[in-house]
């Protein structure tokens, strides 16, 4: 859109008239690496326009509003909307070349004039639509089909920075699959806030109680008709919630050779203490039962999971509780966080709040049974055969390699100077190199 209006696109550590940062909230390390970012960019030119977007626009918009390096708000519902919001600064600013497209940055009346294109993020709204035609990879896009979140986890400041549960509509998806079909891509993830959710609000629903599973009729009819679409190769899914792991779905995904047998479930606690006071709406048994459920419907599927430790009140023993029921469903990856408090969740109201050193102890534990794991499930696809998407060429130890991943994304290398990028080609898996990456020869 920026460049319609006439505007370059240079990179970002380059001195540039406008810098805009997306920011991520997630965490307060995130608020913290976001305000770093705004200021650096006011430090690179202090006569441009710096604009804050996205997630800690809308946990932090008070903080923002007294930041003097910040120009312009843009909140997550109107990310759309950037030129507009652009040019309106501009003209409020009296600079009309600027408002035009044209002339350099600072030029007029920038004195104490910030902008605010917030929203209330939890007002009932639609879907807020961006059409994606090219990423910064060449082989994998990921494609968005939904955002906002309704579980209220107790730690999470997500729904406060995303709003609800809102589900992009089948056609908006599928025009965008076919495009970067048509630039050449061959896989595509479908992400979103909580993609389990997807197709809810279709239906007028807003959440569904504990202990149920997540309907999947939307879903799955969006993912027959994605499948459907030429040059699409591959069909990867971002994170589930495990109750929308039920049979019927799993035989859909079965039946369907483009998907990618990888699905990341996220866990969080393994013990039923710990997720009631996270507020996560299933429990450890329910959990297990859909790993099982994948594993027996689609033999040996890559498996990922987030977990969190030291959460406000976690025992030693409710922490061994964890470790033990991970080594008995043993995951490809873990993505291990420590409990990171955030203003205005209930979890930061908790009592028992944890050290740092403890939460560090623990999550260097569970590090180290995530490598043993990861180890162990690569290792397990050594000697047989794979296609693997080959996506760059990459020198390890003076040798060019050609780099790609398997369906389950286990990231492989021929050892070839021919170059394989775009290439989907069957290999057998052979040796394990120092950094985990798996040798493989292309048949």
């Amino acid at each position: 859109e920026l460049q319609q209006l006439g505007y370059k696109i240079v990179p970002f550590d380059d001195v540039a008239d406008i810098y805009v940062v997306n920011t991520c909230s997630v965490t307060n390390v995130a608020d913290h690496k976001s305000r770093q970012m705004l200021h650096q960019a006011k430090k690179r030119n202090p006569r441009a326009i710096v604009v804050a977007a996205g997630c800690y626009v809308q946990t932090g918009k008070e903080t923002l509003e007294q930041d003097p390096l910040v120009d312009l708000l843009l909140g997550n519902n109107l990310k759309g909307q950037l030129g507009k919001a652009l040019e309106a600064y501009f003209a409020e600013q009296g600079d009309v070349t600027r408002a035009s497209g044209t002339g350099s940055a600072g030029s007029q009346g920038r004195a104490d004039m910030k902008s605010r294109w917030v929203e209330d993020i939890n007002a009932p709204h639609s879907y807020e639509d961006m059409l994606l035609l090219h990423t910064g990879g060449h082989t994998r896009a990921e494609i968005k089909i939904q955002d906002g979140c309704n579980q209220f986890c107790t730690y999470c400041v997500i729904p406060f920075a995303r709003g609800r549960n809102r589900s992009r509509k089948p056609e908006a998806v599928l025009e965008e699959v076919r495009k970067i079909a048509e630039a050449g891509y061959k896989e595509i993830v479908l992400t979103g806030i909580h993609i389990s959710s997807y197709g809810l609000d279709f239906e007028g629903k807003t959440n569904v109680k504990k202990g149920d599973s997540f309907p999947c009729d939307h879903l799955v009819s969006l993912l027959k008709q994605i499948h459907e679409v030429d040059g699409i190769e591959r069909i990867r899914l971002g994170s589930f919630e495990p109750r929308i792991i039920t049979e019927e779905f799993v035989d859909v995904l079965a039946g369907m050779p483009k998907i990618c047998h990888h699905f990341h479930l996220s866990l969080q606690s393994g013990c039923d203490s710990v997720l009631e006071r996270m507020n996560r709406h299933y429990t450890t048994a329910e959990y297990r039962d859909s790993v099982v459920l994948l594993r027996g419907k689609l033999g040996n599927p890559a498996i990922t999971t987030d977990v969190i430790v030291g959460f406000p009140g976690e025992t030693e023993e409710e922490f061994e509780t964890t470790v033990k029921y991970l080594e008995e469903l043993n995951f490809y990856e873990m993505h291990v966080f420590p409990y990171s408090r955030r203003a205005g969740t209930p979890a930061d109201r908790m009592g028992d709040q944890l050290t740092k050193a403890v939460k560090e102890e623990r999550v260097h534990r569970l590090i180290e049974l995530r490598d043993q794991q990861s180890k162990a499930f690569r290792e397990s696809y050594i000697g047989t055969k794979q296609p693997v998407l080959f996506e760059e060429s990459k020198v390890i130890d003076g040798h060019t390699y050609q780099m790609g991943h398997t369906k389950e994304y286990i990231e492989v290398a021929c050892r070839t100077e021919e170059d394989l990028k775009g290439k989907i080609l069957d290999g057998v898996l052979a040796e394990e190199m120092e950094n985990g990456i798996i040798k493989v020869r292309v048949m």
